[in-house]
């Protein structure tokens, strides 16, 4: 599998990615317990965060600011300033038993353990298993490994914007699911090719 050139993938139709309709933003008690239950019912997911991005140098992030949880039909936001409401979160992001798979997980894990605690458990980084499977030598983000195995473009649009502001726009939101949506996507069609 060839890795294709920034200007070939510029060339490729965009990603639609997951319907806004299928994106839940958890902001209160009842939503959080209703989506973690339904995120325990799967055995692997999609994981992401978004932090606000800092401009100035010597300036630390204090992200995450927003946690994003795919299953192959919804994407679950979790804007961290609600992050009482869902602290039960945890039982997703440490459980042994449940896969989450991403890319740059190693800065998620860091992030996730300084500002809540959480040790994140069962996870697969994409950026090495794409880089295996396609045989490249070199390491592989979300964008390349969308256009390698989809042949289509993932939008990076909204990378910078500011994730500590709420409520989210819509492109933020797109681009926040699309993130973790691809990355379950990408581990089910590596899984799928695998075993042909």
């Amino acid at each position: 599998m060839e890795r294709p050139t920034k200007e070939q993938i510029r060339e490729l139709p965009l990603y639609d990615g997951i319907a806004l309709e299928n994106i839940i933003v958890v902001t209160n008690k009842a939503d959080a317990i209703s989506a973690i239950a339904e995120l325990k019912k799967h055995s692997c997911l999609g994981f992401d965060t978004e932090s606000k991005p800092c401009f100035i140098k010597g300036e630390v992030s204090d992200g995450p600011h927003l946690i994003q949880i795919a299953t192959q039909s919804k994407v679950i936001l979790f804007p961290t300033q609600f992050y009482e409401y869902f602290t039960d979160i945890s039982e997703v992001l440490s459980d042994p038993t449940i896969k989450k798979v991403g890319f740059g997980l190693k800065e998620d894990r860091k992030i996730l353990l300084r500002k809540f605690g959480i040790r994140l458990a069962n996870t697969e980084e994409l950026s090495s298993k794409v880089m295996r499977f396609a045989r490249v030598k070199q390491r592989v983000g979300a964008r390349v490994a969308v256009a390698m195995l989809f042949n289509q473009r993932l939008s990076k649009s909204a990378q910078q914007s500011n994730w500590s502001i709420f409520p989210l726009h819509d492109h933020q939101k797109k681009y926040a699911a699309n993130d973790a949506h691809t990355a379950l996507l990408i581990e089910l069609e590596i899984e799928r090719q695998s075993q042909q």
